[in-house]
């Protein structure tokens, strides 16, 4: 006989929402262990920190309501996982960050910056993929988006990131909050911000540079 843990859709998908939680929790200690032991470098590192933190930030904001507190998640489940809690909830950005933000940087390539754009990024195609389509919630999330990547004077005005959330954040004026985007729609920006993401890290200054 088959046990159901959840009785609708409702319920089954926080169940999933737990389980992906419990994964970026557990992977990060793993990632925080692997680059304070040496196992990886700080360019191994790095990227898949930021992506870490930005899955989780945009599960944690879905999760608000179920999961009030990601300390009490923790520690229910017996997790473990302290390198993992202060990177995730007390840091939020990759040790390497804040390694160079101690030091002086110039303001145009600065670190926190560029870790807010990746960020901005992944929020929104993680919202997107968690349905989240609504025009009140995809439109801040895209000027969130808009600013940071105004804010990094190494990518040109007619940068591909910054003249799609243009466009995107123009068409969306004109609809109404509780508006959602259609599926077509919702691929096709989910596809503009994968692309516009790949262009911003191709055109990041590589290290030593």
């Amino acid at each position: 006989m088959d046990v159901k843990l959840w009785n609708d859709k409702r319920e089954r998908e926080m169940y999933e929402n737990f389980a992906e939680l419990f994964a970026i929790i557990k992977a990060t200690e793993k990632l925080e262990k692997a680059y304070v032991r040496d196992i990886i470098s700080s360019a191994e590192y790095e990227p898949e920190c930021q992506k870490l933190i930005a899955h989780f930030k945009t599960l944690a904001s879905a999760l608000k309501d179920t999961v009030p507190s990601i300390e009490r998640f923790h520690d229910t489940y017996k997790m473990d996982c302290p390198a993992a809690l202060n990177r995730l909830v007390t840091s939020g950005v990759p040790a390497t960050v804040e390694h160079r933000a101690a030091a002086a940087m110039s303001s145009t390539t600065s670190a926190a910056i560029v870790a807010e754009c990746v960020q901005n990024f992944i929020t929104a195609m993680d919202s997107l993929k968690l349905n989240m389509v609504a025009v009140d919630q995809v439109h801040p999330l895209l000027s969130d988006l808009s600013s940071s990547l105004n804010k990094l004077t190494i990518l040109p005005p007619d940068f591909e990131g910054k003249t799609k959330m243009k466009e995107w954040i123009a068409r969306l004026s004109k609809m109404g909050a509780a508006d959602e985007l259609t599926e077509q729609q919702a691929r096709q920006l989910h596809f503009d911000l994968e692309s516009s993401y790949n262009s911003f890290m191709a055109a990041l200054p590589t290290a030593g540079t």
